[in-house]
C-alpha cells in the first residue's frame, strides 16, 4: 500500500484525521479540501419538522455534519430526543450521536445506504403500515436512500441542514498539486465532492481523469465513470477502514 500517493479533497478537519490514520500505514497523502460545510439557517419550516418529530418511526443520519447540526438542533427544540429511533450509516457517525447519549442503530458490515438498508432494526421500524422516515441531511444526495424506503411503503421527508460549498483556491492548484507531489489517486467522500473536483480542475480534467478515483458509493462511482474517469474504486463506505481496504485490493497504476 506505501505506493500509493493519495489527494484527500474532504473537509479540512476529517482530511486531517484520515491524513493521520493513512500515515500510521505508511501512505502518503496530500490535503486539498474540496468541501465547506456551511450550516443552513434555522427555519420555521426547520422547527415545525423538530418540533415533530414524535411522528416518525426512524430517524436516519447520513453524515457526521449532519449529526453535528441536527442533534444540536434537537436538543434546542425537542429535547425528547432519546425517545427516537437513530440511525446511521456510518459508524463515524453513529460516534457523534451516541456521544450525544443517543442510542444509535448502523451497519457494522457496510458503510452505504445499501447496507443501512438491510439492517433489521430499520426494516422493522419501517414495517408499520403508516411508517414516516426523517432523514438529516445537506442539501441534496442519497436520493438513493429515499427511494429505497419509499418502495418498502415508508413516506420519508428530509431535514437539510447544511450546504457544501467549494473552498476558493487560485487557478491551476489542483493539477499544479498532483503534479508536484506526484501523486496517483484522489479520494471524494461525496458526489458533490467530486463534482467540485471536475470543476476545480478545468481543462486540466482529462488528464487529472487518468488517475485512480476512490468513491465511497456505486452512486458516485457511475458519476465518474460517465465523466470519464478511467480506474474508479467503490471503497462501499467513505470510513477509513472502507477506504484502507480498497487500497489493499488495488494497485497504482504508475
Amino acid at each position: 500500500m506505501t505506493d500509493w500517493r493519495l489527494l484527500l479533497t474532504r473537509p479540512a478537519d476529517d482530511s486531517a484525521v484520515l491524513t493521520r490514520i493513512l500515515a500510521e500505514k505508511g501512505i502518503f497523502s496530500s490535503s486539498l479540501p474540496l468541501l465547506d460545510i456551511e450550516p443552513i439557517p434555522v427555519s420555521e419550516t426547520m422547527r415545525e419538522v423538530i418540533q415533530g418529530m414524535d411522528r416518525y418511526c426512524a430517524v436516519i443520519v447520513v453524515s457526521k455534519p449532519a449529526a453535528r447540526i441536527g442533534v444540536d438542533l434537537v436538543e434546542r427544540h425537542w429535547p425528547q430526543s432519546q425517545r427516537l429511533k437513530w440511525f446511521s450509516v456510518g459508524s463515524a457517525t453513529a460516534q457523534i450521536l451516541q456521544d450525544r447519549g443517543l442510542d444509535v442503530s448502523f451497519p457494522v458490515d457496510g458503510d452505504d445506504s445499501e447496507a443501512l438498508l438491510g439492517l433489521t432494526p430499520l426494516r422493522e421500524a419501517i414495517a408499520r403500515p403508516d411508517a414516516r422516515v426523517l432523514i438529516m441531511r445537506g442539501e441534496g444526495g442519497r436520493e438513493l436512500l429515499a427511494e429505497r424506503l419509499r418502495e418498502q411503503g415508508a413516506s420519508v421527508d428530509y431535514l437539510e441542514l447544511y450546504r457544501r460549498g467549494l473552498p476558493r483556491y487560485a487557478e491551476g492548484a489542483l493539477p499544479e498539486r498532483i503534479q508536484a507531489e506526484r501523486l496517483n489517486g484522489v479520494v471524494v467522500s461525496s458526489g458533490q465532492g467530486f463534482e467540485h473536483l471536475r470543476q476545480l480542475a478545468g481543462s486540466a480534467w482529462p488528464e487529472l481523469a487518468r488517475l485512480t478515483l476512490f468513491v465511497p458509493s456505486p452512486r458516485v462511482a457511475e458519476m465518474a465513470l460517465a465523466a470519464g474517469v478511467q480506474t474508479v474504486v467503490d471503497c462501499r463506505g467513505a470510513s477509513a477502514t472502507a477506504l484502507l481496504t480498497a487500497l489493499r485490493e488495488t494497485r497504482p497504476v504508475f
